[in-house]
């Protein structure tokens, strides 16, 4: 059995929660033994243990610090992308190879059908994320989720299909950035990365994009231009990761948490700045807690945001995402003499 991942914030909860399992089990033996005196006592005991271990839930994950969300969007039992597409989606056929070179495997997309009979909503839409492994085998098999200038060319292959069938596109970005192998740049991360910039500036069909964990650098805005940016509570967009940028500022990796407080890198930054457009709540604990609850609070926002989105002409569409993405930053311009 594989051994559950705890981070150090988490241990005071853990520990109760471990405790309230204990009183549980010696409920049900009282039960079973008719000892009816013993079960209710316990019965009010567990009844406020359950009470504490939510308030204590509750007062650390409404006061995390950035580092600490950082640690939540790479929890490694955190859902992936194939694992939002088959719990949101139905009948998703993967789509393989750039028709250059070969299939990248840190990126996987397809078609796929999002459906919700009680929203009376059923559309084909093309799904494409960054995959990551859950061991290290799968993880050397997904590159850790650093996508190579086929996985850029795959997606965009994708992209220009869904606009050629009139479907929406919805990306899910959970990387640590492209990868930057030399035998990358030498096959054309760069151009490759910038290319999928210019293309989903002008895709003529609605584009979602979605961070579900971590959205570093190039390796995520490659698939990050869309006409809506949702970002995910505890997950985390920037243009460097916070150990990287503290070797850089400060020679070494052990003020990360300084510079993840420097970045303001999490959702509520990124909102309040207008980089995106929403943040999808997730359950007390983070997405990892409870994973389908995560998948369908997350499907039932990329349904009303498709169903605003789909009632634009294309040209508005082409129009909005360029201006939104053309007023991000802060620049000034001055006359030559």
């Amino acid at each position: 059995m594989a051994t559950k991942v705890v981070l150090d914030f988490e241990k005071p909860v853990i520990e109760l929660e471990a405790k309230l399992d204990e009183m549980r089990v010696c409920l049900n033996k009282s039960a079973r033994e008719h000892n009816t005196v013993e079960t209710d006592e316990l019965n009010r005991e567990i009844l406020a243990l359950e009470d504490k271990v939510e308030a204590l839930r509750r007062s650390i994950y409404q006061n995390l610090t950035r580092w600490q969300k950082v640690q939540l969007a790479r929890h490694p039992e955190r859902p992936y992308t194939l694992d939002y597409i088959y719990m949101m989606m139905q009948d998703f056929v993967e789509l393989s190879g750039d028709r250059h070179y070969y299939d990248d495997k840190a990126i996987v997309g397809g078609f796929a059908r999002l459906e919700d009979t009680d929203a009376g909503y059923c559309r084909s839409v093309m799904v494409i994320g960054h995959q990551k492994g859950r061991d290290t085998k799968s993880n050397l098999y997904r590159n850790f989720g650093m996508a190579q200038p086929e996985g850029y060319r795959k997606a965009l292959r994708l992209m220009k299909l869904a606009e050629k069938f009139n479907r929406p596109v919805i990306t899910l970005i959970d990387t640590p950035g492209a990868f930057p192998g030399i035998e990358a740049e030498e096959r054309g991360q760069a151009e490759a990365i910038a290319r999928n910039l210019i293309e989903m500036a002008s895709l003529r069909v609605p584009v979602i994009c979605v961070i579900i964990g971590e959205g570093a650098s190039g390796g995520a805005i490659g698939i990050g231009v869309g006409d809506r940016i949702l970002m995910e509570e505890n997950t985390w967009y920037s243009v460097i990761s916070p150990e990287s940028c503290s070797s850089i500022l400060w020679r070494s990796w052990k003020y990360k948490e300084q510079a993840a407080e420097a970045l303001k890198l999490t959702a509520d930054d990124l909102l309040s700045q207008g980089i995106i457009d929403r943040i999808v709540e997730e359950p007390v604990g983070g997405a990892h807690r409870d994973p389908e609850a995560m998948a369908s609070t997350l499907k039932s926002v990329l349904i009303e945001e498709l169903t605003a989105l789909e009632q634009k002409q294309p040209e508005e569409l082409v129009r909005q995402r360029r201006e939104k993405f053309a007023g991000m930053g802060v620049w000034n311009e001055e006359e030559g003499e």
